[in-house]
């Protein structure tokens, strides 16, 4: 089946696309800085106050271009990067509609929550409306001291044949005395007498692309001091002492600016901005975009080590979105509006990969260390290796759901899985790394995979979707091999064991030891969790809430549950260090460790006849082989100078 997407007359752009063997194949790169659909056609009019940010309420104004008769509105549904239909349409309140000065009546569609029918009366050519929003629930994207906007949650958009070309002209008024920064240009020197900014015209693809952080502590660092195309690195936090970036840890920013142009060979962005949000009352995520990436983080990101540890990958991962994701799309996640439901089956590669490239991106950076990526690959493939929901649900099924699981709660993970692509996808792209290495010799690696498929010359933002063959395809063209199989065999297949070939053809295995590792031991303190999987086969939180039992587990086979709580360990009121020495205490003796557990109102005793004391997941080197993962994680562009990122 064949369909042509036109958009409308002034645009040199069409898109043909296959529907072929349930992938959506594109023909055509799709446009993104395609100007208005003609000369004529009048921009929506966007007026955004935020003054109201720091009690989590934005209001706003819309002036939207009209003819009499019938006008479908839409509310962004389907938000690029979060695979689900998440806009926040229950957080939209006081809406209102005007036409020539006269209320205009609107009506929900029963079967869209996200879709309002008007008519318009005669005489009229605009339709004004007004909203609020409420941001608690939006998103986690407030505080009293700072504001992470992103323009989908604030806006309609009228139904037409290109709706992603709809010319916008905003402007945005922020709290006294506060700054910001984003990707979105701006037209024009800021009112300072109102904090009122004037963006350039832009398509609404363009602005839904370009979120802004705003906040009364702020400061920007430019990462690429006089080159040609900036990188800048926006900081906004709730005080003053959060913004305080170490000087040796700058030039690692810079240095993830040039290491990720190198893995590429080319970018697909006029400027690019990171908008960093150091905030303990904001949800903690990122979100991509072509220019820029929202990274939210707790406030003490910068100055903690074990902190900066854990997400040390967040801005590599996010960045490497916009060639991976952005610029290159799965055809399935290329869709014409942001209310047509977009299929995730390709989410291994578009989330699988980047989850692999921001780690390895990471450590060439000097973001963390190769003992961190090794660490990080260990705990990956154990919990994976542990999780029996992999006995009747393939990687791809994970994508299919992934909607679903993106929502779902951690009891029962093991069982049921989760978004296993991320972190099952480290596994598999490590393993085609290796496997170009072994079959080349050296003279080959993923990195040329990159340069292929994400690389070409230099561009300003722009969709050219994919499908499943292209991927073999460009794979074949770098390292000839059955690769349309290798993915059958872990993604497609059911697979009792997780994909350990990366490891092992890197010249490492998975291991155990009753020492707990450097990054475990940073992720319990940081998240206030205790680690037992691989030993009793819980973890339990700072209060002794189970939150997953391991199926197969000493703690499985004696009846625990998730949403149990451990009170005591051998009759003594619990704590890490006491289950811990129970278990370690237990292997010279041969009595069970007696755990007392609460469920709702009813405590019973378990007792667990386990005795192979304390197991963690590491990386043991098999000298037997040549050290690839070494290799893989060397940087590709010298370390600048400590003093070579500049601040404004």
């Amino acid at each position: 089946m064949k369909f042509l997407i036109s958009f409308a007359p002034g645009f040199a752009h069409r898109v043909q696309m296959d529907i072929k063997q349930g992938f959506l194949t594109t023909l055509a790169a799709i446009s993104f800085f395609a100007t208005a659909a003609s000369a004529a056609d009048k921009p929506v009019l966007l007026d955004v106050d935020a003054t109201d940010a720091g009690r989590c309420l934005l209001h706003a104004k819309l002036h939207i271009p009209a003819s009499p008769g019938k006008l479908t509105l839409f509310y962004p549904k389907w938000i690029p990067g979060e695979h689900g239909p998440t806009g926040p349409i229950n957080d939209l309140t006081g809406l209102q509609f005007s036409a020539n000065g006269k209320p205009v009546e609107w009506q929900r569609d029963a079967d869209e929550m996200c879709t309002f029918h008007l008519d318009v009366p005669a005489g009229a050519d605009t339709v004004d409306a007004s909203l609020d929003l409420l941001l608690p629930s939006g998103g986690g994207s407030s505080t009293a001291r700072l504001l992470d906007l992103n323009w989908n949650q604030i806006l309609l958009y009228p139904q037409t044949d290109a709706p992603l070309k709809i010319p916008f002209t905003v402007t945005l008024k922020l709290p006294a005395n506060w700054k910001y920064g984003t990707a979105l240009p701006v037209a024009g020197a800021e009112n300072v007498f109102t904090q009122t900014i004037r963006f350039s015209p832009a398509p609404l693809e363009t602005l839904i692309d370009s979120p802004v952080i705003a906040g009364e502590f702020f400061r920007t660092i430019d990462l690429t001091p006089g080159e040609k195309v900036p990188h800048l690195l926006h900081i906004v936090a709730d005080n003053e002492e959060s913004l305080d970036i170490k000087p040796e840890d700058t030039p690692h920013f810079a240095h993830l600016v040039k290491e990720a142009n190198a893995l590429f060979g080319a970018h697909h962005y006029r400027d690019y901005h990171f908008l960093l949000t150091l905030s303990d009352h904001v949800a903690h995520f990122g979100l991509e975009h072509h220019e820029s990436s929202d990274d939210r983080v707790g406030d003490n990101f910068l100055t903690d080590a074990d902190s900066r540890k854990l997400s040390a990958d967040l801005l590599p991962h996010e960045m490497v979105h916009s060639w991976n994701g952005k610029y290159r799309r799965p055809a399935g996640l290329a869709t014409p509006d942001y209310q047509q439901p977009m299929r995730g089956d390709l989410l291994w590669v578009y989330e699988g990969l980047t989850d692999y490239l921001g780690k390895v991106l990471a450590t060439r950076s000097g973001l963390e260390t190769n003992e961190d990526f090794q660490e990080t690959i260990a705990l990956n493939a154990a919990m994976l290796d542990h999780r029996s929901g992999r006995l009747w649900r393939p990687l791809s099924d994970t994508t299919a759901a992934a909607q679903l699981l993106y929502g779902g709660h951690s009891e029962g993970v093991n069982r049921r899985r989760a978004v296993d692509f991320y972190p099952e996808g480290d596994l598999i792209w490590l393993e085609v790394d290796t496997l170009i290495r072994q079959q080349t010799e050296g003279k080959k690696s993923l990195d040329d995979f990159c340069k292929k498929f994400h690389g070409g010359g230099s561009s300003a933002p722009k969709v050219v979707p994919y499908d499943f063959d292209d991927v073999v395809n460009t794979l074949n063209e770098v390292a000839p091999s059955d690769w349309k199989q290798f993915f059958q065999d872990r993604v497609y297949a059911i697979t009792p064991h997780a994909p350990l070939g990366g490891i092992e053809n890197g010249g490492w295995t998975l291991a155990y030891t009753n020492e707990v590792p450097a990054l475990l031991k940073a992720r319990e303190g940081q998240r206030k969790y205790t680690d037992m999987n691989y030993s009793l086969g819980i973890s339990l939180g700072s209060d002794g809430g189970i939150s997953d039992v391991i199926p197969g587990s000493p703690a499985d086979a004696a009846g625990f549950g998730p949403a149990m709580k451990l009170v005591a360990v051998n009759g003594r009121a619990w704590s890490a260090k006491i289950l811990r020495d129970a278990v370690k205490n237990a292997t010279t003796n041969s009595a069970p460790i007696e755990l007392l557990v609460q469920f709702n109102d009813f405590y019973k005793t378990y007792s667990l006849d386990y005795h192979e004391g304390e197991k963690y997941p590491y990386l043991e080197r098999n000298p037997a082989k040549p050290d690839l993962i070494a290799d893989i994680v060397k940087p590709l562009t010298p370390e600048p100078a400590a003093d070579s990122a500049g601040k404004k």
